[in-house]
């Protein structure tokens, strides 16, 4: 770990430029005063070299004047609506849809996980993950001046992509809140039905800090390594997906398999509410994904269409697949591969156009398909709810594919002097350096967990069930 991040701190500088530069501004008024020298052509000739010197000045003032700063009301109605509906992706909609996976004795212990992780995540994030992530411009890390949200008030601003838009920043907060949240919770569908509760929270506590955070800061920050190196990552292919898919991994081989995995029939025990769940995470992305540009314009709208076709795309990839290999199609891959296509289009959403976004969500409904069967047989590890099938695989497809599809040529918002073959060598860097930040760190996470707190249950606790053994309670009565 510490080659790695060696390697990071000899990579770019801390310059960071271009997203509040200053805009040169030209006015019509010189225009216009020239109007009345149009009545007699000579004094006008004789009028110009005097009027030269004085418009040098004015350029230059011009061009020193700053943009001003401006909250629209649309703007901030949009990042409110956008925030609720992150929540609903996570509460209730991703804690339905891992509760419908998982068997019945377990179904309030992944409800209770979701919903606690989140509000942990979410309460860290106020105290002390907002400065480290945005609160200043390092390579790898923020800053802590904005500790306990030290200076910010109702009147604090926060920048946008457009120079002088800007949104209130408490809202930006709250919205990346929800990013921080269901990234760790996403982390819980690798190791579900045989994990400690304490240790759930501890580790995503852990995780949160030395993982997420650097990462976020990394590729969203001012002056992160990725960021400056101009890896795009539009709503978190890297940031939420791969780094919390390899958590999972890590996880899933630490914790070790569940009692009974590969002889005993572990089926969903109601694939109703994983498709209640799928839907309310598609519906929820819009937010996620078209929230992103923290504006409501062409852009939003952008992300907001691609978000659409590519996950349908993906819907009927995964369809098409599973009727080719198994011969039916079935509701568990429609919904898991509407999951596949969400996050494949993450990173890309803000960048490609509804074309490419349709390739994306075909490519990651195949792929993501082989990586919760051939892939996952392959690494021999019992991810429970396939977080590494889908969000490792989705997200590292997404992340690479977006440097394709993001060229102008192909659909994309990329034009002058963008190169396909350059930004996939940045796509491909950011990808391992998530994957690799995230496993060591996740690794040692759960070791010191498993030293302090133990991570499994007990034999006894497993088959009885973690509703009643770490809860008291069950989800259906009888």
């Amino acid at each position: 770990m510490k080659k790695l991040i060696a390697s990071l701190l000899l990579g770019l500088g801390l310059a960071f430029g271009g997203l509040n530069a200053v805009a040169q501004t030209t006015t019509e008024a010189p225009a216009a005063a020239a109007a009345p020298a149009d009545a007699s052509a000579a004094p006008a000739a004789v009028a110009a070299p005097a009027a030269e010197p004085a418009a040098a000045p004015a350029e230059a003032a011009a061009a020193e004047a700053p943009v001003k700063e401006t909250v629209d009301k649309g703007d901030v109605t949009w990042m409110m609506i956008s925030t609720i509906l992150v929540i609903l992706m996570v509460i209730p909609g991703l804690a339905l849809f891992y509760g419908g996976l998982v068997r019945s004795k377990n179904m309030l212990s992944v409800l209770m996980q979701v919903m606690v992780v989140f509000s942990l995540i979410s309460v860290l994030w106020a105290v002390y993950g907002y400065s480290v992530a945005f609160g200043g411009e390092g390579l790898i890390i923020g800053g802590l001046d904005k500790v306990f949200l030290a200076g910010v008030t109702p009147e604090s601003l926060a920048a946008t992509f457009t120079p002088g838009v800007m949104i209130p920043e408490y809202i930006f907060i709250a919205f990346q809140a929800t990013f921080a949240g269901i990234t760790c919770a996403l982390i819980v569908g690798s190791f579900a039905e045989r994990i400690k509760f304490s240790a759930v929270l501890l580790f995503c506590a852990l995780w949160f800090t030395f993982s997420y955070l650097p990462i976020a800061h990394m590729v969203w920050g001012a002056g992160g390594y990725l960021f400056d190196k101009g890896a795009l990552d539009f709503a978190g292919g890297t940031v939420v997906h791969i780094n919390a898919a390899m958590a999972g991994l890590v996880g899933a081989y630490v914790v070790g398999k569940r009692i009974g995995y590969g002889k005993e029939a572990m089926a969903p025990h109601s694939l109703t509410l994983t498709m209640v769940g799928a839907s309310l995470l598609w519906v929820g992305w819009f937010g996620f994904n078209a929230g992103s540009n923290l504006e409501a314009n062409g852009g939003t709208t952008l992300a907001f269409i691609n978000t659409l076709v590519a996950t349908a795309a993906a819907v009927l990839a995964w369809c098409i697949g599973e009727s080719l290999s198994k011969g039916k199609a079935s509701m568990l891959g429609a919904a898991s591969g509407a999951v596949a296509g969400l996050v494949a289009i993450t990173p890309a959403c803000g960048t490609v156009g509804p074309m490419g976004a349709i390739v994306i969500g075909l490519v990651s409904g195949f792929l993501c398909l082989w990586g919760v069967t051939g892939l996952k047989k392959m690494l021999g590890a019992d991810d429970s709810l396939d977080v590494f099938g889908v969000h490792g695989v989705g997200g590292i497809v997404g992340a690479l594919l977006t440097g394709v599809f993001s060229a102008a040529s192909l659909g994309g918002v990329k034009a002058d002097g963008y190169s396909i073959g350059s930004q996939l060598l940045v796509q491909a860097e950011g990808v391992v350096i998530t994957m690799v930040w995230s496993a060591v760190v996740a690794f040692i996470v759960y070791k010191i967990v498993d030293m302090v707190l133990g991570l499994r249950v007990s034999e006894e606790a497993e088959r009885e069930g973690l509703d009643i053994s770490s809860h008291g309670e069950t989800a259906y009565n009888r």
